[in-house]
């Protein structure tokens, strides 16, 4: 890629594409950190508990490789079509910050593990490649907390707990055309890691950290113009919203014939905006040079074959295999299959499904399980900001109510009321469903009274009925499931709606 001008100025365009390529780190799921043997597992500890010479940075300390690392690496790698190299070093990456024990980081500069991969996106039925440049390894840094004091005054703390621990870094081609396409990107990536049980993948605990690059040029034009480098975002919502708020910054900008700079700019997440931070480095900027205390990683062939050979099944397999063998939809089996977790609850589900021998029954129960995970389900997930895993509703409580639903026992009104209480409370649907009497009516002559107050209370439906607005009976309908509180069977009660109105009308 050749190098763009750090000044440009461009006027009188009206139409510009975005060029986006991310740079993320993901903490590996290792005991113990990358060079030393501390703990790994910092989140609840204490500041500065998990500390030895080696991650504060002594002198005169040798740091030793983490093997497990290593491999997680290599299996990254190949999930994401790379090459595993033959060789591969580590390096020192200098540049003073606060946060960095040593003066400098171990990384990978020009012979990383994994290179020339790419991960698939499928956006509106169109396949498209986002080249990986490069998988490598390297350790994290401290975590630094800035204060405020009553006086106005400010100073950071320095937590050593983090520094040291793996971090793995996937950079991306600058394939990436939008800002949606970014988000989906990050989406399928953190659903591999999950999958190779290799990350968390959760960013709001700073696990999976996303650095964006991004330029704009004029739509046609092969010419590159400065990027930048947006830092501090924290959620996929959050990388959509800097990268949509940036490239029309920039757009802008070169509207308006100013310059375009190559710096590095933090997103603030309670304005909305970007705000230059620094100008961006070039990498002779961090005077790379071998690790001198670390050998060589040298990859035998066989050996990666064999970790190829362990590979789980990954979330493209895996949704693949929910639309073949449940007869889910493409959308149904995205949606599933980007979480491991929501994965393996709805499996759990279907496994634990009744009357599901035949195919055509297989099929018909595992959409009704997909359909209240991607419902209800997550919109109780997403309201408690509780995560699948920590869920009070087990796959067996869920798939009993569902039999319920099926036995005629369950209404769907009353089903959405039980399903929330379940999810808060832990409790089985069939005792929900005493304690509330939120057990479907069914007996014809009950429902018969309330169709009988309700065609009485509402002339005017009846009316509109009469004249052929059909959509009055469903007004109706609705009226005997609010008067029942949703337990009323709703094809028993339209059946006698209309055999009462079919009565009025002839009469």
């Amino acid at each position: 890629m050749p190098r763009p001008s750090d000044a440009v100025i461009l006027t009188d365009v009206v139409n510009y594409e975005t060029i986006i390529g991310l740079e993320v780190h993901a903490q590996l799921l290792t005991k113990s950190k990358m060079f030393c043997s501390c703990s790994a597992d910092y989140a609840d500890a204490p500041p500065n508990t998990y500390v030895c010479p080696i991650c504060l940075g002594m002198p005169g300390v040798l740091p030793t490789i983490n093997q497990k690392a290593i491999e997680y690496t290599v299996m990254t790698a190949l999930a994401l079509n790379c090459t595993v190299s033959e060789y591969a070093k580590f390096d020192r990456k200098n540049y003073p910050y606060p946060d960095l024990m040593k003066g400098y980081q171990i990384s990978q500069y020009d012979a990383p593990i994994g290179q020339h991969g790419w991960l698939a996106l499928d956006t509106n039925g169109t396949k498209k490649r986002i080249g990986i440049t490069r998988v490598h390894l390297e350790e994290d840094v401290a975590k630094l907390t800035h204060r405020v004091t009553t006086e106005g005054e400010t100073h950071s703390l320095v937590d050593v707990n983090r520094a040291g621990v793996p971090l793995m870094e996937i950079v991306s081609e600058p394939d990436i055309s939008s800002p949606e396409e970014a988000r989906q990107y990050l989406i399928k990536l953190r659903a591999i890691l999950q999958y190779l049980g290799v990350s968390t993948g959760n960013m709001e605990e700073g696990s999976f950290r996303c650095d964006a690059n991004i330029s704009i040029r004029p739509s046609g034009s092969t010419d590159y113009l400065p990027k930048v480098e947006v830092k501090n975002m924290n959620s996929f919502k959050a990388v959509y919203r800097a990268l949509d708020y940036e490239a029309e910054r920039q757009s802008q900008e070169l509207e308006k014939g100013k310059r375009l700079i190559q710096e590095t700019r933090g997103w603030v997440e309670e304005k909305g905006i970007t705000v230059s931070q620094r100008s961006k480095e070039y990498a002779h900027d961090y005077r790379y040079f071998p690790e001198p205390d670390l050998p060589p990683l040298v990859f035998d062939k066989t050996w990666v074959e064999e970790v190829r050979s362990q590979l789980p099944e990954l979330p493209e397999v895996r949704r693949d295999r929910f639309i073949s063998q449940y007869g889910l939809p493409a959308y149904d089996a995205n949606l599933l299959v980007d979480s491991k977790a929501m994965a393996n609850y709805f499996e759990d589900c279907v496994k634990l499904m009744t009357d599901s021998s035949s195919e055509a029954n297989l099929h018909k129960r595992s959409k009704t399980v997909s359909n209240w995970l991607l419902g209800d389900f997550s919109r109780m997930l997403n309201a408690t900001n509780t995560k699948i895993e920590e869920t009070k509703v087990t796959p067996k409580q869920l798939v009993e109510m569902l039999n319920l639903m099926d036995e005629g026992t369950l209404s769907g009104p009353a089903a959405k009321a039980a399903f929330e209480d379940m999810f808060l409370s832990g409790k089985a649907a069939s005792d929900i469903i005493a304690e509330k009497g939120l057990s479907q009516i069914s007996d014809s002559s009950e429902i018969e009274k309330v169709v009988t107050q309700v065609i009485a209370g509402n002339s005017q439906a009846v009316s509109d009925f009469e004249v052929g607005k059909q959509q009055a009976l469903t007004f109706l309908i609705g009226q005997v499931m609010r008067a029942t509180k949703g337990r009323a069977n709703p094809g028993l009660a339209k059946e006698v709606l209309l055999d009462k109105l079919g009565g009025k009308q002839n009469a």
